[in-house]
Formats: structure tokens, sequence, C-alpha cells
């Protein structure tokens, strides 16, 4: 009886919440892969984008009104939601609702994650929420988004955020945390040179996610405030949160208690923000026993499905054998003599004879030419790999022609091989 009423208490509060995600940054440290698109529109996974996940982590938790801040180089994110995710049902107030940099309160572009919020006020006003939900667009992890609203409720707090552990060296790119012992936030440093630990833990800080809980009409308030003060750069991490913190009920909530599908009891959240980290956090999911679990059918991750047919592997001679070990394949890929190893194929990639391709991310409509020898790259959308083309066994040579990062891993694009691609990506 006690679960059922839990269960009945936060589908009430999820019911009587909106959603808005921050999708406009350009994710300037991926360099060329957001040359043509916004960081949230990034592919990431074989199949998604990762706009994906805080979208299906809002389905998921029963957050079914959502609204979508987008800015730089929006078009291709816009045509990806509303290619997938039209399905919710207007019928019942579910929708996602794109909502572009319009100047609609005055006669600039979004300023700061605060002022994006206050130019799309008076839509937030229209829904009548209890809550709003503030999150990022760039960010991969499954969170249960009813955990953080009933937690913010019970604690009777005017605003929430979620936090997570992150090692101490890496903690200055984000927001530090100090709470007291009933978690209520005592202190906050936006991106410190030298963060301060944890209590009791020196190897480890506590960290703003970007993602915050606001009783609605508390939010309005502040945003307006924010709006007036000429000194402030209106972001939520310099300006709203250090003012708030010693003047109203300002709760951290641990990202453990919401986290869906914890591998080993330790909780996935990831920036993808650099070319090594989206290397990295793409072949993770070629493991055994990825620490991001896609396969979850009580969580999933929805998504713009392609009709593509399955993937295909062809030829089975000695030094001419189609396959792929340790990888993941996704729908429409040939694997047409060659051989792929420890490597993620995104849609419609086709790997030509006596070809190797090892720890690699391929994304969608690629075509790898014969006898490509190519390790440790992420290759851009729609790039056709000449014949016999080596990479990533030379990093001097590579750097001539393509981005090499200090860890070795090299990205290609069509425009680095000299080809003209007029696709969307």
């Amino acid at each position: 009886m006690r679960q059922e009423f839990e269960l009945s208490f936060q589908d009430k509060i999820t019911r009587n919440t909106i959603a808005l995600i921050l999708a406009g940054g350009r994710g300037t440290r991926l360099k060329q892969l957001t040359d043509w698109r916004a960081k949230p529109a990034v592919p990431f996974g074989g199949k998604f984008r990762i706009i994906d996940f805080p979208l299906s982590n809002c389905v998921n938790s029963g957050v079914r009104r959502i609204g979508v801040a987008t800015q730089y180089k929006s078009q291709s994110l816009i045509r990806h939601i509303q290619h997938g995710w039209s399905f919710l049902d207007g019928r019942f107030k579910e929708f996602v609702e794109l909502l572009p940099a319009q100047q609609r309160t005055e006669e600039s572009w979004y300023q700061g994650t605060a002022d994006a919020v206050f130019q799309n006020i008076d839509i937030l006003r229209r829904h009548h929420t209890d809550h709003v939900l503030i999150l990022g667009g760039d960010h991969v992890y499954k969170m249960d988004y009813s955990k953080l609203l009933a937690d913010h409720v019970a604690k009777g707090a005017d605003m929430t955020v979620a936090c997570e552990e992150v090692p101490l060296e890496e903690a200055s790119a984000f927001g530090i945390i100090g709470v007291d012992d009933a978690w209520r936030v005592i202190n906050f440093t936006e991106k410190p040179d030298n963060p301060v630990h944890m209590p009791g833990q020196p190897e480890k800080a506590l960290v703003s996610m970007g993602i915050y809980v606001f009783n609605t009409s508390f939010l309005f308030e502040q945003l307006v405030r924010d709006h007036d003060d000429n000194n402030s750069s209106h972001d939520f991490g310099k300006d709203i949160i250090p003012y708030l913190v010693p003047r109203n009920r300002v709760f951290a909530h641990r990202f453990f208690d919401s986290c869906v599908n914890m591998a080993a009891g330790i909780p996935y959240w990831r920036d993808v923000g650099t070319v090594d980290a989206y290397w990295e956090a793409n072949i993770d999911l070629t493991t055994v026993t990825p620490d991001l679990n896609l396969y979850d059918e009580d969580w999933p991750i929805w998504t713009h499905q392609e009709q593509l047919p399955p993937a295909k592997f062809v030829f089975d001679d000695e030094n001419r054998r189609g396959q792929a070990i340790d990888s993941m394949v996704s729908g429409g890929c040939i694997i047409s003599g060659g051989t792929v190893r420890r490597s993620l194929l995104y849609s419609n990639v086709q790997v030509r004879s006596f070809s190797n391709v090892e720890d690699s991310v391929i994304l969608p409509n690629v075509d790898i030419g014969r006898n490509a020898q190519l390790r440790r790259v992420v290759i851009e959308k729609n790039c056709i790999i000449p014949e016999g083309l080596s990479v990533g066994f030379d990093a001097v040579e590579d750097s001539k022609r393509f981005h090499v990062t200090d860890r070795g891993v090299t990205l290609i694009t069509p425009e680095m091989l000299g080809q003209q691609v007029h696709y969307m990506r």
C-alpha cells in the first residue's frame, strides 16, 4: 500500500511538471563534429543522438510536457525531434515543443542558461504547472526524474540541484556544491581553479549536474529579478544559484538515488564534450558489460527509428571475410569482405574488401574503400574513405590532414578529405 501511495504521489508531481531542455550550445571541444550541428544533435551509441537521453528520461519518468530551447545551428536537431518525438499525445497535454531563440522578450539571442529560460517565460506560464525541471541537452545518462521531483517536494525546497561525485582533478569544469547533514546547499562555487573536496573524501568533489527543479512561481520571480540585474551574466551556475543559496531553501539531490541501471553500483553520467571522451564513451558500449545499458526494456532510449534492412556480412574466404568482432553494427551496414574489431558502426556504413577497422567510431553513411586500414578513428557522417587509406599508425603524418587528439584519436570529416557534402548532419 505504501509503495502504491508513493507511486501515485510521484505520478501526480510529474504530471504537474514541465521540463525545459537547454539544447542551444555548440560544444566547441568536439571540434569539427559540431561545425554543422549543435552538441545535443551529435550522434551517440550507434543509432541515437545525445538529446535522446534527457528526452527519454523525461518520458520514462512521466514528465511528458517538454520544451527544447535551441539556438546554435539547430536545423538537424529540430528535424530529429520532429521525426523522432512526435508520438506524444496532445489530447493528454503531452508534447515536445521546439523553442528556438526568437528574441521574444528583447532584441538579443540567449545570453546565458537563465536568460534562455527567461526568454520563454510566457510559454512556461501558459501551462500552469507546479514545478519546472531544467535540463541540459548535452550529457549521456539515465535518470528517474520522478525521484528527483519527489525529493524536492519532500524537503520543501525552493530549488533542488542534482549532484554527482566526480574525481577532484576533473571537478574544476563544474559547479562545486557544499551541503550540510540534511543535504541543504550551504555554498556553491562555479568552476573554481582549485575545487574543494568532499568531507572525508579527499579524492572527490560534489558537483552540479546542471539539472534543476524549481517551484514554478519562485522560478519566475528569480528570472525577473535576475533579468533586471545589469551586473548579472544571466546564468544559473554563475548568478542564480550563488544568489539563492544564502537566502532561500536550496537542496542537493544525489544522482545515486535516482540513477537507472547502475553498473556495479556506480552511477553513469558522461559529458562527451571532447573528441577523446566521445570516442571512449562510444567504444565502451562494445565491451561485454558496458557501463551504460542500452538493452534495458524497462527504461528504453527512444529515438527516430529509420526503416533500414538488417546488417549484412558477406564473403568467407581466408583473406576476405566479412566479420565484426567485439563490435556493435547498426542497421543498413554491409561488411563486405572487411574486418571490424572493437568498433561501433552507425547506420548505412559500408566496409569493403580487405579493409580493417579497429577501435573506431564510424558515423552514418560512411563508405570505407578497399584495403583501408583504420585504427582509433572517429569518422564523420557521409565520408567516402579512399581505397588504401591508412590512418591511426603515424600521428605526425595523420595530423597533416586530420585532427589528432592528445590521446591519439583521429577525427576525419568530409571536408578534411576534400569532399563536398551537402547533406544535413
